[in-house]
């Protein structure tokens, strides 16, 4: 990769290795829209005043978007959770991996 391709890949990981930024996206993955609330308590643990700032800096990196339905994930934010779902699939299989702790 080139330097400036690095350059957007560290810049989305700086993105989403904000405390919570990922599970406000894996909480939007159904593409259904959700009220500040509802989103708080499906996160889950997550404070009003982080959840507004992670929405913030969501909505400005164009992955999240408001309405008047609430909040739901840009095209952009869809693409994104389309690739991370190979994440998820990985995951599955890598936790198998693991010794099983006693």
């Amino acid at each position: 990769m080139s330097p400036k391709e690095n350059a957007s890949v560290y810049q989305l990981f700086d993105l989403l290795e904000s405390r919570y930024a990922m599970r406000v996206l894996w909480a939007l993955k159904d593409g259904h829209h959700q009220t500040f609330r509802l989103l708080q308590d499906s996160v889950g643990g997550i404070t009003p005043n982080t959840l507004n700032t992670r929405l913030k800096e969501l909505r400005d990196a164009g992955l999240v978007q408001h309405g008047g339905e609430g909040y739901a994930t840009t095209e952009a934010g869809k693409d994104l959770l389309k690739r991370l779902s190979d994440l998820h699939a990985f995951a599955g299989r890598w936790v198998q991996t693991l010794p099983k702790k006693a």
